[in-house]
């Protein structure tokens, strides 16, 4: 499973593309949008950002999958999102947006899921590396 440094250095270097390419490259991979997500550490109360893959989007907003790549644990920002679902997101190279997110119902699992797994097969393989179901939360943008 990836090393927290790994999951890092991924970021930093994401960062550095969108940063060095102007913002015109790194806010989309595989066809899927890329989101900034910033949330409130549940343990420090720093601020901490992402960068993430949203494979679906409902009318309700962004689907975004809490994979780390089928590591047995729950990635950070999850669990940060999961006791403070307040958070900020930035799409594209617009500012950064309030936001709230929550944690898929099984129903709406059940029905995101296979949407997304048909399309991108990497996260069917996450989900056999790993025992626990992995979650998927929706990420909605406020008026």
């Amino acid at each position: 499973m990836p090393s927290d440094a790994l999951m890092h250095g991924m970021n930093r270097i994401h960062r550095m593309l969108q940063r060095v390419s102007g913002g015109r490259l790194g806010w989309s991979i595989a066809g899927m949008p890329v989101l900034e997500l910033t949330t409130t550490g549940r343990k420090s109360g720093a601020r901490r950002t992402s960068l993430l893959t949203s494979p679906l989007q409902t009318d309700g907003g962004y689907v975004i999958v809490a994979s780390r790549g089928g590591d047995e644990r729950h990635p950070a920002w999850f669990l940060n999102l999961r006791d403070e679902p307040r958070v900020d997101v930035r799409l594209d190279r617009h500012a950064p947006r309030a936001a709230t997110a929550r944690i898929a119902t099984p129903e709406e699992r059940a029905d995101w899921w296979p949407r997304i797994t048909s399309r991108y097969a990497n996260y069917a393989g996450y989900q056999r590396r790993t025992d626990r179901e992995i979650p998927l939360v929706l990420v909605t943008l406020d008026a």
